[in-house]
């Protein structure tokens, strides 16, 4: 990492000027771009990544439009964007996110060894003080929820930013009875990048023991407008997936979510990368997103139910596999040391074929077959991100 550090330092001397700067070591994607762009040749393969980056998001790429990528990117050896990242929230982060993915686009979408984020060791630590504060908190039989909505309310800067995104996911557009799920969506964005965690995630995470509490924080992001759709059918959970990864925010939120994210039954904190703490901020990163996540109801324990996946089985049980490895305990994570995690029922899912015949079971997608305990349909994703924020929020 020194090392790494010293030719990141060399190759990008004069080029960094812009603030908030990343920890020593990681360099901004906008910032290695611009220092690509300096060079002629850097430049000229760039650009070509660029068109690469651009048709694959409408289409797979041909054989030979492939071949010329991958030329381009093996020539490519202009370190600070090869290892650039991306602060959530940053003016620039869409710019900045386009020049990560230019570089990657041969990256698989279920690979969970990056994230275009960077989380510096000063914010993990922030965020760790943070969850373990608030698992430390005793239920007494007092609204969680009712207290966190009091206490945004009183810090203005919260106050303020969650009026203007009910107001946006409640307005109606001109001329018609439902919402623009667009400026909900970056209204919610904008609530959890400018307001201390400390406010935001004690309001849209709170935990419950009751129906009162349970249903004030399902409303916390406006579901009406935040996730559902107008005709009441939830969207097919393959083409939820599809559409995220031609939306460079999306794509990222997701990838850093399955990067920090993975459980680990012999970590302290429940995850791989030994952090439930940023874990819980990658989380709350979807949210805002086409993959934004919610509570189906009032209820801690219930999980959504929307369409069932319709489409090859092979597709469905990839999809499967890449969210199955989130479905795991991250007991560490807004639950008092004391108390032993106790695991819910298992949330399932049906795999269908166009004609809606149920896919056979099989190892990878058992999990999504199990028509006896969960003869609902049901939408993988809502299935299994409900079911992680269950998790979190669990207490015996």
């Amino acid at each position: 990492m020194l090392f790494l550090g010293i030719l990141l330092g060399i190759f990008i001397r004069d080029v960094v000027h812009s603030s908030p700067p990343l920890p020593p070591g990681i360099v901004d994607c906008v910032e290695a771009e611009k220092g690509c762009k300096a060079d002629p040749q850097c430049k000229e393969l760039y650009r070509t990544l660029e068109g690469c980056a651009s048709k694959e998001a409408v289409a797979p790429l041909g054989s030979k439009t492939r071949i010329e990528c991958l030329e381009a990117l093996s020539a490519l050896h202009y370190l600070p964007l090869l290892a650039c990242k991306c602060q959530r929230g940053a003016r620039r982060e869409e710019h900045c996110l386009r020049a990560y993915w230019s570089v990657r686009i041969l990256q698989g979408y279920d690979d969970l060894e990056a994230s275009p984020y960077d989380d510096s060791p000063v914010e993990t630590s922030h965020m760790a003080s943070i969850v373990a504060a608030a698992s430390s908190l005793p239920l007494d039989g007092q609204n969680a929820c009712l207290k966190a909505a009091q206490d945004c309310g009183l810090y203005e800067k919260c106050g303020s930013l969650r009026s203007e995104y009910v107001l946006a996911c409640t307005k109606p557009v001109p001329g018609s009875d439902h919402c623009n799920r667009q400026k909900c969506h970056r209204a919610l964005r904008r609530f959890l990048e400018r307001v201390p965690e400390e406010y935001s995630l004690g309001v849209l995470f709170c935990p419950c023991t009751d129906k009162l509490c349970g249903e004030r924080r399902r409303k916390t992001i406006v579901p009406s407008c935040s996730y559902q759709e107008r005709d009441g059918i939830q969207p097919n959970c393959l083409h939820l997936q599809s559409y995220c990864r031609k939306d460079q925010l999306c794509r990222s939120r997701l990838a850093d979510f399955q990067h920090n994210c993975q459980p680990s039954g012999l970590s302290p904190s429940g995850c791989i990368r030994e952090s439930g703490a940023v874990c819980l901020k990658s989380y709350a990163g979807l949210i805002g997103t086409i993959m934004t996540p919610h509570y189906l109801s009032n209820s801690t324990v219930d999980v959504p139910c929307g369409a069932i996946v319709r489409g090859e089985c092979n597709h469905c049980r990839t999809a499967c596999r890449i969210f199955q490895g989130h479905f795991q305990p991250y007991n560490a994570v807004w639950r008092t040391p004391s108390v032993p995690w106790v695991a819910p029922p298992s949330a399932t899912c049906l795999c269908t074929t166009g004609e809606g015949q149920l896919c056979p079971p099989t190892p990878q997608n058992s999990f999504c077959f199990d028509p006896s305990t969960h003869p609902a349909q049901c939408s993988l994703i809502q299935v299994v991100f409900c079911a992680f924020i269950y998790l979190l929020f669990r207490r015996a």
